[in-house]
């Protein structure tokens, strides 16, 4: 008996400094953090759920979306740690995969032009699609063009945009919430009735809607949203996701502005008022993307 809990006593031990190695965040070069290989297992996947659907009469205009990503990398938590964020590469690549069978091209802008921060470790390494359509976009992802340029000589007065997409990925929420270009864009959607598209941690970018105006002058208050949840994050550094607890929660300030966010688990939910679509985190990335590219076709189709 005593040989076996000896025995026990050693594999929990085992166990345990095994869990605490693989659960540490990761260093990077620059003193940042990503991930811990436990958490890289639990939320990441080397493939995705992209079906291809094909879509009847595809546009063949020249309507288009304006993706809106962050050019900051990153995020210092509430410890003062830095998490080497960007955005999700899930939620950027396979949307646009259904918008361009839809027959819609996107355009990529960061704030000044800088080049949009992806998280790679989060990249589906075995996933052919995911692949091929961050290899086409690549260039635009490293020479974007400039939302501050777009909103001074090109966003009055253009009619080629169906929709402004901002993809999630903690990265959304550094610089966008707190942009004043981005302020005006999501203005100049809704005003023009266009569609406006944010997934996972994409709504915290909403936020900056509501820099000019209190509570009651919020363009999205009484909206219905699906968004990666403020409980979730709170977990991050449990499992070495990050280095340390968030240094402010956006779905908290998006509740107190009126927004009621229906997930309570980083899921596949995916929800419509109106005419913002959100998803609810990498899972929701498939069915967002065709609900987005379906409601683009009926939007120019009608």
């Amino acid at each position: 008996m005593k040989k076996i809990l000896i025995g026990l006593a050693g594999f929990l031990i085992l166990a345990f400094i095994t869990f605490y190695f693989f659960s540490r965040p990761t260093a990077t070069a620059d003193g940042a953090y990503i991930p811990s290989p436990f958490a890289l297992k639990l939320a990441t996947s080397p493939t995705t759920d992209y079906d291809n659907t094909v879509y009847e009469n595809p546009h063949k205009g020249n309507k288009k979306v304006l993706m809106v990503c962050t050019e900051e990398r990153n995020m210092t938590m509430e410890n003062g740690e830095k998490f080497s964020t960007g955005n999700h590469p899930v939620e950027m690549m396979l949307p646009i995969l259904h918008l361009k069978n839809a027959g819609f091209d996107v355009d990529v802008v960061t704030p000044t032009g800088k080049s949009a921060k992806i998280e790679m470790w989060a990249m589906p390494g075995e996933d052919e699609d995911i692949k091929a359509v961050y290899s086409e976009y690549k260039t635009k992802f490293e020479n974007p063009g400039s939302l501050s340029n777009f909103v001074q000589n090109s966003m009055t007065d253009s009619t080629d945009y169906v929709a402004v997409f901002i993809p999630g990925g903690h990265g959304a929420m550094l610089g966008l919430p707190e942009n004043k270009d981005l302020n005006k864009v999501l203005h100049w959607s809704h005003d023009n009735d266009m569609h406006t598209l944010a997934i996972c941690h994409g709504p915290a970018a909403l936020l900056a809607a509501n820099l000019d105006g209190g509570k009651d002058s919020f363009i999205y208050k009484g909206y219905k949203i699906a968004s990666f949840p403020d409980a979730v994050d709170a977990q991050g550094p449990m499992i070495g996701y990050t280095p340390g607890a968030m240094p402010w929660i956006y779905g908290e300030r998006l509740n107190k502005l009126g927004v009621t966010i229906i997930n309570e688990a980083a899921d596949a939910t995916i929800h419509m008022d109106r005419k913002l679509i959100t998803g609810a985190s990498p899972q929701a990335a498939n069915a967002f993307g065709k609900l987005a590219a379906t409601e683009l076709l009926k939007a120019v189709n009608k």
